[in-house]
């Protein structure tokens, strides 16, 4: 086709070649609107639509339209159309058309269409071809008007050698070449670096947009993409690393072209700032002759280009497949590989059924129409086949596509559940009714199900970004990262709250418990060490304010524990250790990183205050008692002991201590009894379970649990180790223990009723010891008394049984003068029967 021309103006030719960041696209995009009217095709969906937008700004959306195979704007007044290379609208005349990427002529997929579009798509006044100058050759010989401007990238390009994927610069994207390793890459660079965008070719526009804006925007510093991201897609990054060379291209695995590897690197450095490339993960190192290549954008030039015939004759199916499998015409032009649409229309011509509906020239167009639906979903089965069979039919028959038919499909599709995968096949299987519903010849209402689509990839397009946000963007780490990337001059924004959540930067990191951090339990490896990172310059300034808040804390504040520790606004905050005596123990600061020494010695000064009060308070009267002893040497003696033994001396009995001295031991609180010499003051709850912990603590073992303050006598626990009920103030009655206050009473008292012939067992006491019957008589022996059972009633007498008498078990010599000597009492007298007992 020979170029079109104004007047006598030819029409203008050019071809603007060079490597990547040269301005290209900004310069035909430039160009195009400066005309009445213009088309400029993109390889991709994503580059059409980004375009569309840019040239809306420009223009506004009344005369701007936008063509893709699944997406068609255009209003009445446009005059520049932004569309897919597939989807340019040949029969329209404008001034001015642009094809980007033109070195994808030798693409052997889809690079039959370049070509057409090189060697027959025209503007009236201008035609413009974008792309690498590897198809210069080639170009030159097939369209000889053609002018050819070379333009130089904007910034260098240079190789940076292999790096790992933990030391990977922020702003840099990691290429790889399957959806697999796209994930094991984003999931490892989530775990060690906060999270990554997205961007792979299955993803729809918006997604795409999102995963980009997510990059942009700096909520993430990390890009994991496929290959698509050679194409045109303009980001700020600095870095493009390979985690691989070789691709499975639909066919086979092979490796990549220095031109390939060159595109894709290209991405690095933007406008005048330069970039660099290199390998990571498993990628071996690029080849020194490769990586030159690259940093000079000198590549072999292409030799051949892939052509079908476009010049297709519709008379008969078998006459539309000749056609399509035509030889090329000419040297530098091979037939590519089969496209899925001539693959369909093979299968569909072996159908009689097929065969016999496609009669004519309108029937044949059709179904070469209806084979040109593009494959998104690639189910390597039939099934897709079928449908552009089922599609044809239903035109070809009925003039339009079921409208139930349409509803139910793209209704089974409306469905945001799902993972990455399930919601990608669900996506492309959308993209595939969008492309059917945009033809108008074929749907009833076409505008209306173009619409009902896009709702439809709209919101799985979002379900789709939020779960990939979800699985490779860990936001906080991610900006925490970045701000302690700033430098150390850069204040955090902190706060703790008074849960005491720590809040670094708008993102919970943890919980301050005394004055140690514990990061959120869902942080690991290196999250974790991130969050500490944060934790550390966050915490210098709260810590300080920690350090006097605690100091000014009233005692009510503090508690001690049955474990030896101190707990502050419920947390623990120092520990006990054995101190030179029982009474004086220790306090040690836990360990804390966010302590220098002086504010850990204040802490620890604070901790033993309030330590030494609530033992001053517990034992008030054994200091007391020690104070007023302290004069004289006699009591000096016994009150000492007192004082090591916390208030009990277990076996210092009366008989020890002279009786002089009892005397004035009573006055300071202080009682010599059968059992030990003790405080009863120190038996009271609060002072006894002080002085278990002390007990504890100096022999090294936990507190054990203590009975109910309103038991006098218990079972032996357990748990108690050796010692520890005596030294509490309990005696060991055999087989239970008698708190030491009442076995002291309930022992004088029986001392005196028996203290001269053995009497009746007193009828309270069993109440007053808490004992059963059975196990009374032990008690007894224990407390130093014996149980006489009572003699019989003598023949012939009348009245209850006589009561159990008790009796010390050895008698005491009298300290007193002799007793008087009764005189025996007549046998038949009246009190006869009352001698019984004085037995």
């Amino acid at each position: 086709m020979s170029a079109f021309g104004i007047g006598d103006l030819p029409a203008r030719v050019r071809a603007v070649l060079g490597p990547t960041n040269t301005g290209k696209t900004h310069l035909a995009i430039e160009r195009l609107l400066a005309h009445a009217s213009g088309i400029i095709g993109f390889p991709l969906r994503l580059l059409a639509r980004e375009n569309y937008d840019r040239m809306v700004a420009r223009k506004g959306a009344r005369h701007v339209a936008l063509i893709t195979g699944e997406e068609k704007i255009i209003p009445p007044d446009a005059r520049w159309f932004s569309c897919t290379v597939e989807a340019m609208p040949l029969d329209r005349p404008v001034e001015f058309l642009a094809v980007d990427e033109i070195q994808l002529c030798a693409d052997p997929d889809r690079g039959h269409v370049f070509t057409d579009r090189l060697l027959h798509a025209r503007g009236l006044v201008e035609t413009m071809f974008l792309g690498a100058e590897t198809i210069r050759p080639l170009l030159q010989r097939l369209v000889p008007q053609a002018e050819v401007q070379t333009r130089p990238r904007l910034s260098q390009l240079s190789h940076a050698g292999p790096v790992k994927l933990t030391r990977l610069p922020p702003r840099s994207a990691v290429v790889a070449f399957s959806a697999a390793e796209v994930y094991a890459i984003a999931e490892l660079i989530r775990r060690r670096r906060g999270g990554c965008a997205v961007v792979m070719g299955r993803l729809s526009p918006r997604t795409r947009n999102a995963q980009v804006a997510l990059y942009q925007e700096k909520e993430v510093d990390f890009l994991v993409a496929t290959d698509a991201i050679g194409m045109g897609l303009n980001m700020d990054v600095d870095h493009v690393a390979f985690a691989g060379l070789t691709k499975f291209d639909g066919h086979r695995p092979r490796g990549l072209s220095a031109a390939e590897v060159a595109q894709i690197a290209g991405r690095a450095g933007r406008g005048m700032r330069d970039g660099t490339f290199g390998s990571t993960a498993d990628c071996p190192p690029l080849e020194p002759e490769l990586a030159a290549q690259v940093e000079a954008h000198s590549f072999e030039p292409l030799t051949q280009l892939c052509w079908r015939s476009s010049e297709l004759d519709f008379t008969h199916v078998d006459a539309l497949l000749d056609t399509l499998l035509a030889p090329p015409p000419g040297p530098g032009l091979v037939r590519g590989n089969d496209a899925t649409d001539l693959e369909t229309l093979a299968a569909l011509a072996r159908e009689p059924e097929m065969r016999g509906l496609a009669r004519g020239r309108g029937r044949v167009r059709l179904l070469w129409d209806a084979c040109q639906i593009p494959d998104f979903r690639k189910l390597a089965d039939d099934s897709h086949i079928r449908l552009c069979a089922r599609v044809f039919t239903h035109v070809a028959r009925d003039g339009r596509i079921p409208t139930d038919w349409i509803a139910g499909q793209i209704a089974a599709l409306a469905r945001a559940d799902g993972d990455i995968d399930t919601l990608m096949q669900r996506l492309a299987g959308v993209r595939v009714w969008t492309y059917i519903a945009a033809r108008p010849d074929w749907v009833a209402d076409a505008a209306h199900w173009q619409g009902r689509a896009r709702e439809v990839e709209d919101l799985v397009s979002d379900a789709l970004h939020e779960r990939l946000i979800a699985r490779f963007v860990d936001r906080r780490a991610a900006h925490l990262m970045r701000r302690l990337e700033a430098g150390e001059q850069e204040d955090l924004l902190s706060a703790v709250t008074r849960r005491g959540e720590v809040v670094v930067e708008g993102h919970p990191v943890g919980l301050i418990e005394g004055f140690g951090f514990v990061p959120d339990p869902s942080c690991e490896g290196d999250e974790r060490r991130l969050v500490l990172r944060a934790a550390r310059r966050a915490l210098r300034e709260e810590m300080p304010r920690r350090v006097l808040r605690l100091e000014a804390a009233a005692d009510a504040a503090f508690t001690w524990t049955d474990t030896h520790r101190l707990i502050w606004e419920g947390a623990a905050v120092g520990r006990l250790r054995r101190g030179p005596a029982p009474m004086r123990p220790l306090v040690e600061v836990l360990d804390s990183e966010f302590l220098d020494g002086a504010q850990r010695e204040r802490v620890r000064a604070r901790l033993q205050h309030f330590l030494d009060t609530e033992i001053r308070l517990a034992v008030a009267p054994l200091l007391a008692a020690a104070e007023a002893a302290a004069g004289e040497g006699t009591l000096r003696g016994p009150l000492h002991r007192l004082v090591e033994r916390l208030g009990v001396v277990p076996g210092a009995t009366e008989d020890d201590i002279p009786s002089g001295l009892r005397g004035r031991l009573k006055p300071l609180g202080v009682r010599a009894g059968r059992f030990a010499l003790f405080l009863p003051a120190l038996l009271k709850p609060r002072a006894t379970q002080v002085r278990a912990r002390l007990w504890a603590l100096w022999h090294g073992a936990p507190t054990p649990e203590l009975p109910a303050p309103s038991l006098v006598c218990v079972a032996p626990p357990q748990d108690w180790p050796p010692g520890f009920a005596a030294a509490m103030g309990w005696v060991d009655v055999g087989p239970l223990l008698l708190r030491l206050d009442v076995a002291e009473r309930v022992a004088a008292e029986l001392a005196f009723i028996a203290r001269t012939h053995p009497a009746p067992l007193p009828t309270d006491l069993l109440p007053r010891l808490g004992v059963k019957t059975d196990a009374v008589p032990l008690v007894m022996r224990r407390l130093g008394f014996r149980l006489l059972p009572p003699p019989p009633l003598a023949e012939g007498q009348l009245g209850p049984p006589l009561p159990t008498l008790v009796a010390p078990l050895r008698r005491r010599p009298p300290s007193g003068p002799a007793p008087r000597q009764r005189r025996p009492l007549p046998a038949d007298g009246p009190f006869a029967a009352l001698a019984a007992l004085r037995v």
